[in-house]
């Protein structure tokens, strides 16, 4: 409803239109929320539940795609993060006490061992005793760990979750905020020194990306709506600014990815994935800020990159493709563009009004309960095989694979419609 408010209020659409786009959906969008909210109450969470507790402490850090956990794998900081954020969001929206219980042992595990108590920030990884496996800091890890813990503490109102969130949130404005150039620095050492190379795998030159101010841009909302701290708000403001006028290709509508300090593009690379999820969380940060110059600047944008996505990486199956590199298209049907594509549209339908956002919705979410959930094992696969078939050799939970990108679908249309 606020964002069909917001609609009223700069004039995007007329109080009649509004109430025919409500009521000429009122069968088909109660039905997409109760698909979408039953596969995350009855298949995303249970998977997790059942198979991700690790009895030694935390959560394993690989599990093959029968729920089999691999003993031995490292444990990914944004893996754990991920189930942290998850379970207590999903505590907060359905009152479920195991959800809870999900959602504090990760905040236990994660504070106790993730986070690096001496020089601050946290590991990208572990061993799966728990002990340091790869110390470099990598913002876009410590950002989840941002995320995960204000999720917690709203959920929750564990302030120890917020006194680590915000102390995390100071050790990145310390060492990795960009005063000359705004923005972020993507790496650094244990001690926070200038890396030998940048990014999480280690072989990047790219000091600066859009994936990490993407998910800095989330976790400082988040953050925000628990810690109206002005000075952060200011940081949320400039992040804002630098999507708008730096990472977002106005010509082409589509973000550049690889950067330089002074924001030079380095690759040619769209990702049509990562665009659809800018898109919803601009106008989330927008929104929040509750300034409506902002808003009114952010609504075009948001319509822009979802048409753009939709004419450029939309299957006419309604799949959303990975992404393009050089011209060529790249990658199979992964799972996580897919849960970004649905909140997305859904999004830009209402703020426009326009149907075809909503009918994309629906479809794209048609085409995930064929192609992507799991109907032996659970979950969703991680991605199809070049002859269409899910491949069923990828984890269901590793480094990157975890509950946040479906399971935050499920919360996005529940949240909207209640």
């Amino acid at each position: 409803m606020k964002k069909i408010l917001i609609v009223l209020l700069i004039g995007f659409a007329s109080f009649p239109l509004v109430i025919k786009a409500q009521n000429s959906s009122q069968e088909s969008v109660p039905l997409l929320v109760e698909e979408v909210t039953k596969d995350l109450k009855e298949n995303i969470l249970p998977f997790w539940e059942k198979n991700a507790p690790d009895p030694r402490e935390g959560f394993y850090g690989t599990i093959l795609n029968d729920g089999t956990p691999q003993l031995d794998a490292p444990k990914g900081g944004v893996l754990n993060a991920r189930i942290l954020w998850t379970f207590s969001k999903a505590y907060q929206l359905f009152g479920n006490e195991e959800y809870k219980r999900m959602a504090d042992r990760a905040q236990e595990y994660f504070i106790k061992y993730f986070i690096d108590h001496k020089y601050g920030g946290t590991f990208w990884s572990l061993h799966a005793d728990g002990t340091p496996n790869i110390t470099d800091k990598q913002t876009y890890g410590i950002v989840y760990g941002i995320y995960g813990l204000a999720q917690h503490y709203q959920a929750t109102k564990n302030k120890k979750s917020l006194h680590q969130a915000i102390t995390l949130y100071k050790i990145l404005e310390k060492h990795a905020y960009d005063a000359v150039n705004g923005g972020y620095i993507e790496s650094f050492t244990q001690d926070w020194q200038v890396p030998v190379q940048y990014g999480y795998d280690g072989k990047g030159i790219a000091p600066k990306t859009m994936n990490t101010h993407l998910h800095v841009l989330e976790a400082y909302t988040l953050l925000y709506q628990v810690w109206p701290n002005q000075q952060l708000k200011k940081q949320l403001k400039n992040l804002i600014n630098i999507f708008l006028n730096e990472i977002i290709d106005r010509q082409r509508w589509h973000q550049r990815l690889f950067l330089t300090m002074d924001w030079k593009n380095l690759e040619n690379i769209d990702s049509y994935g990562h665009d659809m999820e800018l898109s919803w969380l601009l106008l989330e940060a927008a929104e929040v800020l509750d300034e409506e110059g902002i808003i009114e600047e952010v609504l075009p944008v948001v319509l822009k990159l979802v048409d753009t996505q939709m004419s450029e990486g939309w299957t006419k199956e309604g799949a959303m493709l990975y992404e393009r590199n050089n011209g060529e298209i790249k990658g199979g049907l992964e799972w996580w563009p897919q849960a970004e594509s649905v909140i997305a549209f859904y999004n830009a339908w209402q703020i426009s009004n326009d149907e075809k956002y909503l009918d994309a919705a629906i479809k794209t979410w048609k085409w995930i309960e064929s192609h992507l959930i799991d109907k032996e094992y659970g979950e969703w696969f991680s991605g199809l095989l070049p002859d269409g078939t899910p491949d069923r050799s990828r984890p269901k939970a590793d480094l990157w694979k975890c509950p946040y990108h479906n399971s935050r679908m499920g919360f996005e249309l529940f949240n909207r419609t209640h």
